[in-house]
Parts: structure tokens; sequence; C-alpha cells
């Protein structure tokens, strides 16, 4: 994990500094491709002369590879497949062999760095949905945010492309590290300055990579050494007393007050360094002066340093967290040696905890050594408006899924009391949740018999692989789609799963909204990438944004159902480029709403067509046996803005009538705790679309008025208000708890677009 922003930003500073007092001699300019000529003629260090080895920190690199020009409306998928193909051939046609590690968990003592981040980045998400309101179009790069899932699905994608892709049983950063200097790689592809402390291959940049010519920027931590007066292995005490995620600036404050003080007496002349350069060097000439030729039984700390016992203590840790094995004997030990974490041993057997750790780190699966092995999972920033009270956000709508997932992975032989019933925690971000605590999810037996985990994963035979289905399908209540098995392709399948799921817990959703959802599904099998970049949208609707990421995370759910339930799909089924892409179903959205006809809404292609009418006939009569009944609804560009905007709409949406947010009502006897109107952070009235009408005219589409009144529906259509009303029951097994949705409001149910 990196360092926090300020010390990441005071070192980076710190090697500009060097930069000068060199005259560029700590950092370099090097053409990544040359290492090959340079291993032929040493064997110093370099175990793969023949494939140079460079190791890439997956999660730095997210950001650089998605460069498609739409990001808002759930990714470009397609696009993004092509992206990765060219980047990955551009280092292989160099025989350049690539070793790809992601972040499999987050360690417990960086989760409040990890708090802090996704709080920061929920205020952009807020700004974005406001920008997209007011403009009806994506901000800048300014607030640029990757699509949903995009870590997820980015190891699959690079596994699809033959390459080796790992995930970490522990800190990130470290397994890179110790893989790199373990098998001599040429260096380490990525952006932090953790990079430079641990002493292992050259740091490269990949902010500063350019990929047709195989140039980046790298880090020399011998240099960078020579210029603030250090040794290698002091770097980490340097890093500690800086602030890192170990050990936070304030509790080292007073270290660096001593040292800038001592440092400006020494150096009274004004100095060409930046403030948080001559900091770097303040602290390093502290170091310098305290180090002791005698190593302590302590470690790398001077005794003369004044520190506490406990500070000591703390110091300690944060720079073990450095030492790679092999190192120092105050090393934390090869990755390999350590122990599987058994969270749940006692409910699973120990060849599946094998297992799920084997498929973990192959990053073959998702979600599920979280669960076994750790206890706990979590979930980053979507794409939601926390002003949007009509859905429900991903974490939410996917929780009794999740429910399953974790009855499936560990009730089987369990006596049914809620005594010892497991409980997993989970870290997942929501408008509303202030990630103080992880919230305690328990599992639910699925309505299928509970068949043993054993079996699923390891069982043979047609009888195995028909429960297999038969308990993934049963997670997202669409056990009839079994006849489709073998009939329609396993990503529309798949698709179809995931829609009649969402359709089923999100009761505000309508026809128009299926349409939308299943005619992107259909459509996206015929479109080349380059077809797909063409669509011209008049204008982006945030109501569309927040369905598109809700889509897409939704196919990480799938994938975890999948991998639970022993695979009865291949995983490729639920990769995001076969089934969705972001501006064919916000077109589609549009179009749907607007009341297109269904032959123009699927490309006037009769295949289409026909397959699209088959699976909605099929989602809609599994819905209505569940109670559920789609009415149309559509949300016409001119009529939204109007009632989502100054004071009426936040005192009806807010006072007398209830919400998700106000209820807080979830299976499992989860609480939703402390929304955000609750803290008083309420937004602003809303701006209008700015000429909306004239942009939407501009984009050749036109708008037909549904003929239904708003006034006084329900989610199960027009009613009668002298009449006691309905309530669907939802899910076929809704005993064991879910999601209560009050009666919508009287006016229009479309907060923003």
């Amino acid at each position: 994990m990196n360092h926090s922003d300020d010390f990441q930003w005071s070192l980076q500073l710190s090697l500009s500094t060097c930069a000068l007092f060199l005259q560029r001699g700590d950092v370099t300019r090097t053409t990544t491709g040359s290492h090959l000529s340079r291993c032929k003629h040493s064997t110093a260090r370099c175990s793969t002369a023949l494939s140079p080895t460079l190791v890439v920190d997956g999660m730095a690199c997210l950001r650089h590879w998605y460069s498609c020009k739409n990001w808002v409306c759930g990714g470009q998928w397609r696009e993004y497949m092509d992206v990765l193909k060219s980047w990955v051939e551009a280092f292989t046609s160099a025989g350049i062999r690539l070793v790809f590690i992601f972040d499999g968990v987050v360690v417990e003592q960086k989760r409040q760095t990890w708090v802090k981040r996704r709080r920061r980045v929920n205020n952009e998400i807020s700004k974005i949905f406001r920008h997209i309101k007011e403009h009806g179009e994506q901000p800048g790069r300014e607030l640029f945010s990757i699509p949903s899932g995009l870590a997820t699905f980015t190891r699959f994608a690079l596994r699809s492309l033959g390459q080796e892709v790992f995930l970490s049983v522990q800190e990130g950063d470290y397994e890179i590290a110790n893989y790199a200097r373990k098998h001599g790689c040429m260096g380490i592809l990525g952006q932090d300055s953790d990079f430079i402390i641990y002493d292992s291959s050259p740091y490269l940049s990949v902010e500063k990579l350019r990929i047709n010519r195989l140039t980046t920027v790298l880090y020399d931590r011998q240099r960078l050494c020579r210029t603030i007066g250090l040794e290698v292995n002091q770097l980490p005490l340097l890093a500690c007393l800086l602030g890192n995620d170990v050990v936070s600036e304030k509790q080292m404050q007073h270290i660096r007050n001593d040292a800038m003080a001592a440092y400006r007496i020494n150096n009274p002349a004004p100095h060409s360094a930046a403030p948080q350069g001559q900091m770097v060097l303040a602290v390093s000439h502290l170091v310098s002066s305290l180090w002791c030729k005698e190593k302590e039984e302590t470690g790398l700390i001077p005794q003369s340093l004044n520190l506490s016992t406990p500070d000591r203590e703390l110091l300690k840790r944060g720079i073990c967290s450095y030492l790679l094995p092999g190192q120092e004997a105050l090393q934390q030990g090869d990755i390999s040696a350590l122990p599987p974490a058994r969270a749940f041993e006692k409910h699973v057997s120990p060849e599946i905890l094998k297992a799920c750790r084997e498929k973990h780190v192959a990053a073959e699966g998702f979600m599920i050594y979280g669960v076994l092995c750790e206890g706990l999972i979590e979930c980053s920033n979507t794409l939601e408006d926390e002003e949007d009270t009509e859905l429900l956000p991903q974490a939410l709508v996917y929780k009794p899924c999740r429910q399953l997932i974790y009855g499936l992975l560990l009730l089987h032989g369990h006596d049914g009391s809620d005594v010892d019933l497991p409980a997993v925690r989970e870290w997942f971000v929501y408008p509303g949740n202030p990630l103080k605590e992880p919230d305690r999810v328990h599992p639910i037996s699925l309505p299928c018999d509970q068949p043993s985990l054993d079996l699923l994963w390891f069982g043979t035979g047609p009888e195995v692989s028909a429960l297999r289905l038969t308990s993934f399908l049963s997670i997202f209540d669409c056990q009839e789609f079994s006849e489709l098995y073998g009939d329609i392709e396993d990503c529309l399948l798949a698709a179809l799963c995931l829609v009649t799921y969402i359709i089923l817990q999100v009761q505000t959703l309508s026809q128009e909204d299926l349409d939308a959802y299943l005619s992107q599904a259909v459509c996206l099998r015929q479109k080349t990438p380059q077809e797909l970049q063409q669509i011209k949208l008049p204008f982006l609707s945030s109501r569309a944004v927040q369905l598109g990421s809700l889509y897409v995370r939704g196919l990480s759910h799938l994938l975890g159902a999948n991998c639970a339930s022993g695979c009865p799909l291949p995983n490729a089924a639920m990769m995001p480029w076969h089934s969705f892409d972001g501006r064919l179903f916000h077109s589609k959205y549009l179009l749907a709403h607007s009341g297109t006809e269904k032959t123009v809404l699927l490309d006037s292609d009769s295949s289409c067509l026909s397959l699209f009418l088959r699976l909605r006939e099929k989602l809609i009569e599994t819905c209505r046996k569940r109670g559920r009944v789609l009415q149309s609804r559509p949300k016409a560009p001119a009529e939204r803005h109007k009632t989502t905007t100054g004071p009426k709409y936040r005192e009806r949406h807010t006072g007398g009538g209830e919400n998700w947010r106000e209820r807080g009502e979830t299976t499992g006897g989860h609480q939703h705790r402390g929304g955000w109107r609750e803290r008083g952070e309420a937004r602003g009235g809303r701006s209008e679309y700015k000429n909306r009408d004239r942009v939407w005219a501009r984009g050749g589409q036109h708008f037909h008025p549904h003929p239904h009144s708003y006034h006084n529906f329900h989610d199960q259509g027009p009613q009668n208000t002298s009449h006691p009303q309905t309530q669907s029951r939802g899910r076929s097994h809704h005993s064991r708890g879910r999601y209560q949705l009050a009666p919508s409001w009287w006016q229009p149910p479309a907060p923003g677009t």
C-alpha cells in the first residue's frame, strides 16, 4: 500500500531536490528494452537473462490502463480489453516477461488509511453527479473515477491474455518487492514511494511510462542515499519517521520538529529545496547523526533516538514492514511460508481452505478467500448518487445475494440455530455508511437442499454438475432458468440471472429499465469496439450512470456465486466485456425511456429482437411468480428535472416520506447506521439541466409521453387509495428477511435524472 499522501509527496519532492543537487543524477531516463542486452553480460542478480522479468503493481496501473474516453457510464470494457492487449504486446514483443501482482487483502494496520481514502473518493463522486445533473455530460479528467470493479475484472482480463497474475495474501507492496528481489527481476513498475524504500529491484514509474517507446523514469535508491547522506538500510527508518501507514505522522511529529530545528541552525542560508524536500533532508541528517556503528538488538533504530518504549516498539514494527526475507533478523518471514488464515476453519474442511488459498493466489477466484480465510470482505467506492433516495446502494441491493453465498460456504451441517452462527465482516462503501466499523452479516441457507462444499468443488459426474447449477441459480432466485442452460450463451444466461435479481430487489425499476439492461446485453454481441466508441449520447442521465455501476457490481457477485458453487459456468461468462458496455447501455436507457419501438431498440436486427423478446418473457414470468409486476414508468428528460430541484423536492423526500436511509432495514439483523441525512449533510437544491430539451432534440431522438399519470402510483402500478396496498413478497424465500420498500411518493419518483 502507499504511504500517506503527504509522505509520498515529500519523498517525491526529495527526489526532485536530489535531481537539482546531482544535475539529474538521481533520476535517469532508461529504456526498459535495453535490459535484455545488459543481462547477457551480467549474471549478478539476473537469473532470467533470456527472459527479463518486470513485476507490475497492478493496482497502481489501473488509472494508467483505463485510457478510454468514457468512464462515467460504467466502463468501455471491449475497448479496455484492446488497450490491455496492446500494452502487454508492447512488452512481450521486446522480449520482456510480465508478472502482475494485485492487492488481495487490506491489512488491518492500514484499514484507517483505506477508510480515509474511501471517504475522500466519496466526496469526489458527489461532485461527479452534481456535474452530470447540471450539465448533462461527463466531467473532465480532474474528476476521473475508474469504473466499478476495474481491479477485479482486470485480473481476469490479463489472465485471458496469457499473463501471469497473482493476488497477495498480505501487504501487496511487500509481496511485489519480495517477488522482484527473490527472482532477480529487472524492475518493479508502479507508482509508490515504498518501492524505493525496499531494498529490492529498481523502481520504474508507470506514470512516466511511454508505451510506444518503452521508456520511463527510474528512481535510483543508491544515488538518492548518497544525496541525502544515508545508507540503503537506513531508508526504512527515514520512511517511518516521516510517517507512513504503520507509523502515523502525528506520532513522530516531535522527532521531525527537532530535526527541522537542528537543520535550520546548521543550514542558515536559504536552501533551494521545497519545504517538503527540506523536511526529508532534515530527518535524513538526524538519522545519520544518531546512527551508531554497532547495530542493536532492536534493529535499525539508534538507541540515542529520543523515543518512549511504546513509540520505539511502533517504530520497530514499521521498520520490519520494509524488511524482506533474508535481510535482517527482525523480518516478517517468507510469504510462501506463511500459514493460511483460518477464520472459519471449523466450518469447512482443510482441503477447501487449501484450494481456496491456491485459487486466491493464482487470481482464479473472487470473494471466497476473504470469507473463508479472512472472515471479511471489502468493496471500494461505486458511482452512486447520494441524493437519489429512489435507488438502493449496490451494497444493500446485493446483500441478500452475499448472505446466500456465505450460507453456501459456511452452513453445511449447521443445525439452523443462532448459536455459534458465523458472521462475515463487511467493509462496503456506500452513501450513509460512516465506515467506523464493519457490518457483521450472517449467512442464510439456500432455499434448496444445502449441498456439501467438498462435493460441489471436488465432486464429479452429471449429478454434481446439476447440483452446481442449481446452487448458483438459487442464489439469484432464478431456479427456473436451468432449462436455458446450454440453450443460450453462458454470458446471456448470467446476464439474465443478474437482471432478474436486480428487478426483484429494486422495486422502483420499471419496464424501461429492464428493456435497457436486456437490449444492451443482447446487442453487445454484434458490436465491435470501434462501433461502441462511435455511439453518440445526446446527454447523460445520472440515474443511468448509477444503474450502469449497479450492473457491473452485480457481475462481481455473479462471479463470487459461481466460484462458491464450484463453477457451473465458466468465469469468462461473468466478464463485463461479454455483457456490458457503458455507452451502449446509456444509449439503450435513453431510447427505452423515450418510448422507442422494440425493433429500433434492438438495432432493427430480427435475430436480436427474437432473442430479446424470449429472454424478456422469461424474466417477466419469473418475476410475476414472485409477486413482482413491472410497470411502464418512462422518465422524460423534460420532466425529470422539474421535480428534483429546490426545497420542495427535499421536503417531500426527507420529511414525511420513508426511504431506505431512514428505515435502515436489512437482512440478517444488520442495521444501517449514521446516514448522511442524519449527519446533516443534505445537499442544496440541484441545478437544472442547461438546454436539455435542445440537446435531446439535437440527438435526433423524440420523447413520447407515457399516457399514464404519475400520481398515486405504487411499485405495482396505479393504486386505488381507498383500498389497502398489496406489498410485493419479493424473493420466494422472503421469510429469511429482506429489504422492505415503503410505498413510493406521490410525485414523479425520479430524483436527479
